[in-house]
């Protein structure tokens, strides 16, 4: 399998992080915070000198931040075409219901007991 040794490795916080402005761009420092709980100065730091997300304008409120979008490296970076090559977030909290224990109706097994 080919690996391109020049491609940095992303931390998890970097990872969900760029998960969230990628489903919500154009999007403020503030909002990522909101969202993550933590702050993230360091993280956009990163992805920002990685050339993973750039500014695209200020949002037009008190304060007016800065929105933060990602860039056509992102799109490389992950090997998709477009944006809407995402996965639909759909697909993960079916996921997530699973994780938690809830039975989906689309995942049905059959199970014989063994004596």
């Amino acid at each position: 399998m080919y690996q391109d040794k020049n491609k940095q490795r992303l931390s998890n916080a970097s990872l969900e992080t760029l998960a969230i402005i990628a489903y919500r761009q154009p999007i403020t420092r503030m909002e990522i915070e909101a969202v993550r709980g933590v702050n993230i100065d360091g993280i956009t730091r990163h992805l920002f000198k990685l050339g993973i997300i750039k500014t695209a304008g200020r949002k037009e409120v008190i304060g007016r931040p800065f929105l933060y979008i990602t860039t056509r490296k992102f799109l490389e970076y992950f090997g998709l075409n477009s944006l809407k090559d995402l996965p639909k977030l759909e697909e993960y909290s079916r996921f997530d219901n699973l994780a938690a224990g809830q039975k989906s109706e689309s995942l049905q097994y059959n199970v014989k007991e063994v004596r």
